[in-house]
């Protein structure tokens, strides 16, 4: 019986689910998100990197910008909103959801965002 409620626990608390989302992700990197992102909408997508700037418990989430020496001026920044967070300077895997043109309200929108993901250190 406490074998079986263990289970039931387990399963009710996602466990195993992080390694089933990044299975499914498509690993990218960060000039790829920006470049497909219009395919890529909706879609998980996983990326390596150094974080480059953190702001921390901005309306109930992490906002953690990750670069991976990959695109130009306008394609070198990925940002990702996250209950994790990370210290900038940190080397990461990102696993999330890309969403485009997302509206926070009060003037904060994003054209490209990684939602909802993971971050886990090198």
């Amino acid at each position: 019986m406490k074998k079986v409620l263990a289970l039931v626990i387990a399963g009710m608390i996602g466990f195993g689910a992080p390694a089933a989302f990044a299975a499914d992700a498509a690993v990218k990197t960060v000039a790829a998100i920006h470049q497909e992102k219009t395919e890529l909408s909706g879609k998980a997508v996983q990326v390596s990197g150094k974080v480059v700037k953190v702001n921390n418990g901005i309306m109930g989430r992490n906002f953690v910008h990750v670069r991976d020496g990959s695109g130009d001026q306008a394609t070198n920044n990925l940002i990702v909103t996250s209950k994790d967070t990370a210290a900038v300077g940190d080397e990461v895997v990102v696993t999330g959801n890309v969403k485009l043109d997302r509206d926070f309200g009060s003037g904060y929108m994003y054209p490209l965002l990684v939602e909802d993901a993971t971050i886990a250190k090198k």
